[in-house]
């Protein structure tokens, strides 16, 4: 308990302008009130400190490449990659060329959180300080720096952008499928599924050619580059077509109070604590010294709100996904591993000499080296073999991988959220939305003047050739970026006569836009569950059906599937007793549902059986929006050699034989581990959430992690759902990733909006505000988003005021 932070009485603080107020609701919830911007986000620092300095300190760790400061030699290989990466050293730059505003927030939020760091160390910080001194000692947290809170932007631009992965993925299917086959797996997105932008508003481009790349064997390096970056899948969680989010704004034509909605919930990696932080964030007076009265969800280290609504406007986000990674390959100079071949002449590359610091340990040197393209990231130089008979072409015996990425260059991503969080009409949040680089979102937009729009902002690249789906040769200039999408003509709408905008990742654009966006998109399923609540709604739309929309279990993949598999003949009374539960299902991913239970099994098998036999173990499919469209198209095919099981050499398997080896599979699997009564069995005892701590809560010692983890939580939804509790098919029913915040703003009456998260506010464990949003969470409840000052301090559970 010594970490607890007082929320009740006073506290002197050298550094304040003035007096601040905090008055934190029932949930922990901070509102602060100050009179200059400086107080406003100092305290916003102090209060972050409060609640979640671990996970600050922890974040701050990975966006430096420094976690074996804290854990040890454990964590020299992911080091190691993030410092290639060098996000931290992009950032120094980028702090050079922040405007003097910009720089004071930082400056300012840093102050906040050194406050709170002199007057508290070890224990009194959090309790994971009491378990890491008998890990490592020595280990004193330094004082915060504006730098710890700008790689945050680069760790979540890694988790939600780029294809790299993707790139690796496609690069090595083609050793062992034909173009015809990877296409099949990797389709296009489907034509009856809902565009973002079907009529983009842009002026006339440049059309981009897209031209068949180089099908290449380069094997070892992609394994070093792929365990690189599952190394770092383990502290930011899963990646992937599934991490994305909802949301959605309709027009007042459409609701109940004849003004506009906007409902907005992010897909991210399961977390301890919550990734989001909420917190209100007033200035009193509101004037020109102090420009902010917002209210949302903040990042625990940086300061202002990420996703909210201030007195004028609310905005959303959903990831874009755009194809924003490049891997290079890199031809070095056999006789000097530090040059690489530009357009026939060997150049130099850039070194940086880098020193892993390590707990309990010796440093470990390192150097990275630079191409034009970025970092090489690849840990071989050797020779590939069949590289030459595979390309087609000559080349010298010595290759490594370099990364283009938008996000290893200058970005203005946190500048462009400060000045969202002040803007109040449409022209202020698109000149806002312009600066946010990486990683591109879908921004939704409402206002209180009844307008709704949409925004895709970042750095898109324009390639002079291919469309970023293999590697490409890095020794010419034929694959080259040719600059950035110009943003007056990325795609935006404002206003569109259906009356509402959906994003849920699926694709922004079709085939007539003039610019390469993405190949690979969500494939639109949660957008079409979205857009069928929205044109099916029995009246004007409120909050309540709002509610209900972000709770929703339809699974479209059941619908597809169900009615395949209730048509075969079973020929066994158990069998159908078992399939007698699907009977009438209305496709809801309930948690107490058995025929969602069945189903979602029975879909684990399906995949296996149809696909095990024909790809490498790292491309068996994990389920999601790109297995529902592949299922999808190849049901339609019942003698598809895909259906064939290569393990059985006398008999070639029909789509029919498929589904019955996996219906049998299901049901053998659900009795035996949840018993004979098909009526008992619930899809929320088969599919959990547990919340792990990042760091200790994975540290494989039993006692410790009982300290941190709370779960497993029973949990409705799925894959591709809208109630989006993803998990992986080929790994367990457990949920990975899920809806990490769920807001419903209510521009006609802000003061009606609602929120929640996933755990609760406080990093502490064992205090009262640790785990107490779950059940709400998992319920699709939500408590009240305060906002106006009487209704928050007439709900406050505690008030503390800090003086100069």
């Amino acid at each position: 308990r010594r970490s607890f932070p007082k929320i009740s009485g006073e506290i002197q603080l050298n550094g304040l302008d003035g007096p601040v107020d905090i008055f934190r609701d029932d949930y922990g919830i901070p509102h602060i009130y100050a009179s200059t911007s400086h107080d406003l986000f100092f305290a916003q620092g102090y209060v972050h400190a409060q609640d979640r300095f671990w996970q600050m300190d922890f974040w701050r760790h990975i966006g430096s490449g420094r976690l074996s400061e804290m854990f040890g030699e454990s964590q020299v290989d992911t080091d190691k990659f993030l410092r290639t990466m060098g996000w931290a050293r992009v950032v120094e730059e980028e702090l050079d060329g922040f405007d003097p505003v910009s720089t004071s927030i930082l400056q300012d939020y840093a102050e906040g959180v050194n406050a709170y760091l002199a007057d508290h160390q070890g224990s009194a910080l959090s309790l994971e300080y009491a378990v890491l001194k008998l890990l490592n000692p020595d280990y004193q947290p330094e004082p915060w720096q504006p730098l710890h809170s700008l790689t945050w932007a680069k760790a979540m631009a890694w988790d939600l952008g780029g294809n790299m992965t993707f790139e690796i993925e496609r690069a090595n299917l083609l050793k062992t499928l034909s173009p015809e086959q990877v296409n099949e797996i990797v389709p296009p997105y489907p034509a009856d599924h809902p565009i973002i932008v079907p009529t983009p508003n842009v002026s006339a481009g440049n059309g981009l050619e897209i031209i068949e790349a180089l099908s290449l064997d380069l094997a070892p390096l992609f394994k070093s580059i792929s365990n690189q970056a599952i190394g770092l899948e383990a502290l930011l969680g899963p990646r992937g077509a599934g991490i994305g989010s909802n949301s959605w704004a309709i027009s007042g034509e459409l609701t109940n109070t004849g003004e506009p909605l906007l409902a907005n919930d992010t897909h991210l990696g399961v977390q301890m604590p919550s990734i989001w932080y909420e917190i209100g964030l007033h200035c009193a007076p509101q004037g020109e010294r102090c420009p902010y009265n917002v209210t949302g969800y903040s990042f625990a280290g940086d300061p202002g709100v990420v996703i909210g609504h201030n007195d004028r406007i609310a905005w959303g986000l959903t990831n874009v996904g755009p194809d924003v990674q490049d891997l290079y390959i890199e031809r070095i100079n056999p006789d000097n591993p530090n040059q690489y071949e530009v357009n026939g002449e060997w150049v130099d590359m850039e070194l940086i000499n880098e020193t892993v610091q390590v707990a309990g340990g010796d440093p470990v040197e390192l150097t990275v080296r630079y191409t034009r393209h970025g970092p090489i990231i690849s840990e071989t130089y050797g020779s590939l073999e069949g590289f030459t008979e595979t390309a087609g072409i000559e080349l010298p015996p010595r290759y490594a991988i370099a990364l283009r990425w938008t996000a290893l260059e200058e970005t203005q991503t946190f500048p462009a959220i400060w000045q969202m969080n002040q803007a109040g009409n449409w022209d202020e949040f698109r000149q806002a939305a312009r600066m946010f680089d990486v990683p591109s979102q879908n921004f939704l937009y409402a206002d209180v003047d009844g307008n709704i729009g949409y925004q895709t902002p970042g750095k898109i690249p324009i390639r002079a050739n291919g469309d970023g789906t293999l590697p490409v040769p890095g020794w010419t200039d034929e694959y080259e970026w040719q600059g950035y999408i110009p943003f007056e003509e990325l795609p935006f709408a404002y206003n569109p006569p259906q009356g509402y905008i959906v994003t849920a990742n699926n694709a922004v654009i079709g085939s007539e836009y003039p610019y390469l966006i993405a190949t690979t998109w969500a494939y639109g399923y949660r957008a079409q569950s979205i857009v069928d609540m929205i044109e099916g709604a029995p009246g004007p739309i409120d909050i309540p059906y709002i509610q209900g929309m972000q709770g929703d279990n339809r699974d479209l993949n059941a619908e597809t599937l169900v009615p395949i598999l209730m048509a075969l003949p079973l020929n066994d009374t158990l069998l159908e007793n078992a399939r007698g539960v699907l009977q009438g299902w209305d496709y809801q991913a309930d948690m107490d549902s058995a025929p969602a239970a069945l189903f979602e099994v029975f879909w684990k098998h399906l995949l296996a059986a149809t696909f095990f036999d024909d790809l490498p173990k790292e491309s068996w499919p994990g389920g999601g929006s790109r297995w529902f469209e592949v299922m999808r198209n190849l049901v339609e095919e019942p003698d598809s050699a895909w259906w064939d099981d290569q393990t059985t050499n006398q008999v070639v398997e029909t789509r029919d034989d498929i589904f019955l080896q996996a219906f049998l599979a299901a049901v053998d699997e659900m009795e035996r581990d949840w018993g004979e009564d098909p009526a008992k069995w619930a899809w929320g005892d088969v599919h959990t959430v547990t919340f792990r701590n990042l760091t200790l809560g994975e540290s494989g010692v039993g006692p410790i992690e009982a300290l941190f983890n709370r779960g497993p939580y029973r949990t409705s939804g799925g894959e591709s759902i809208v109630n989006a509790t993803g998990w992986e098919a080929d790994q367990s029913y457990e949920v990975n990733w899920l809806p990490s915040q769920r807001m419903i703003v209510d521009l006609s009456n802000i003061n009606n909006s609602l929120s929640i998260h996933t755990t609760g506010q406080s990093g502490h464990a064992f205090h009262t505000h640790y785990v107490d949003m779950v059940d709400l969470w998992r319920n699709i409840l939500y408590h009240p988003m305060l906002w106006e000052r009487g209704d928050v301090e007439a709900n406050a559970a505690g008030h503390l005021r800090l003086v100069p």
